[in-house]
């Protein structure tokens, strides 16, 4: 048994490694030469737009992001990503690089530079040499997790996600993290992840909780885990998973859930919440989502059950584009005339539909007895 486990984790390796390089970065802002690794997606195309993924301390958190973010994008429930890491540990690096002022919480002049190094080269390199969406995501852990915060001060944050793990704060950053996220004008997801185990930081880490719990913006979307069981070196493991889980909760199809709580309770037409979702795709991820066939079901159902029938017509159009060669379209456009009681352009729709491609529940049979209705009723 645990040889087979040996050789599926060897295989898993070969699996992440195959798209993983790493190369030494020479840094004129830090007169340095730092390792860095980059993962890409395996079928990386020009044709798309991927989010970016900063990750501090690669050490400890690259491979278990790529890992994560791998299996996430293959069911769907986030986008494919670019992954940069940044290694730290050797000769207790990351502290250099990530280190602030007692007295005023600012960076080092190290710390200062390092900020330089990933706003001013790394990731222009990355910007200019890749297909990189405007959404990018920062992670960090203790002292790493802290540094990211400062970019959150710029006037406009270079990150739309932050991945704050266990976070050893500086100072007064447990006031100034709630202040600023008060006063962004744009859309920021703000995970903080702590453990339960007592540490120096916890007490000012529930506070500034508190305190980033209790502001009301609907571009703010803040999300606090405590984890009983993890110590300080796992909740990193912990942490990654569930932050994908709420950042990109808006890629995932529609859920048996969201469609009872969001979509049947809205008093909204049907459609938009189809128009809403993938239109803020775009707009946080800088590019087009082709939507989902499961999301288009769910729609068709909520415009039946809530018997919004002028939703059908936008659909079909999406349909048309979507799924061309497929009969979906023209059969809820001939559903749409039916019922708004256009019996004759309904039957000829419904012809259309029969002479295309099935698609899930979708039959020709179905076209063929709406068809047979319509001149039972109406002697078409």
């Amino acid at each position: 048994m645990t040889q087979k486990l040996f050789a599926v984790l060897a295989l898993l390796s070969i699996g992440i490694n195959a798209q993983v390089k790493q190369e030494i970065f020479e840094s004129f802002r830090l007169q340095e030469r730092r390792d860095v690794s980059y993962y890409f997606p395996e079928d990386y195309t020009y044709e798309k737009k991927y989010p970016l993924i900063v990750v501090l301390d690669a050490e400890y958190l690259f491979d278990n992001v790529v890992a994560n973010a791998k299996f996430y994008s293959t069911h769907n429930r986030m986008p494919e990503a670019i992954i940069v890491g940044v290694h730290q540990s050797q000769n207790d690096l990351r502290w250099e690089d990530c280190d602030f002022e007692e007295s005023t919480g600012l960076p080092t002049e190290k710390g200062k530079l390092f900020y330089e190094f990933l706003g001013t080269e790394l990731i222009p390199y990355l910007e200019t040499s890749y297909n990189i969406a405007p959404f990018k995501m920062f992670i960090g852990y203790d002292i790493t997790a802290n540094f990211g915060n400062y970019f959150l001060f710029k006037d406009k944050s270079l990150f739309n996600a932050y991945l704050t793990i266990s976070p050893v704060l500086a100072t007064e950053m447990d006031s100034r993290i709630p202040a600023r996220l008060s006063a962004l004008n744009q859309e920021i997801f703000y995970n903080l992840v702590l453990e339960k185990e007592p540490t120096d930081d916890r007490q000012k880490i529930l506070q500034m909780n508190t305190a980033i719990s209790s502001i009301q913006k609907e571009n703010l979307h803040y999300f606090f885990d405590q984890y009983d069981e993890p110590d300080h070196i796992s909740i990193a493991a912990y942490g990654i998973s569930k932050a994908f889980d709420n950042v990109f909760k808006l890629f995932r199809p529609i859920s048996p859930k969201e469609y009872k709580e969001h979509i049947l309770t809205s008093n909204d037409p049907v459609i938009n919440y189809l128009d809403a979702k993938y239109g803020m795709i775009e707009e946080l991820l800088g590019f087009e989502k082709e939507v989902e066939l499961n999301d288009i079901m769910a729609i068709y159902a909520a415009c039946l059950k809530k018997e919004d029938y002028e939703s059908l017509q936008p659909l079909s159009e999406i349909c048309k584009k979507q799924f061309p060669e497929s009969m979906m379209g023209f059969y809820f456009e001939g559903e749409y005339l039916e019922l708004i009681g256009e019996p004759k352009k309904a039957f000829k729709t419904f012809e259309k539909a029969f002479q295309m491609n099935e698609i899930d529940f979708l039959t020709k049979d179905m076209a063929l007895d709406k068809m047979d209705a319509l001149k039972a009723d109406f002697g078409y």
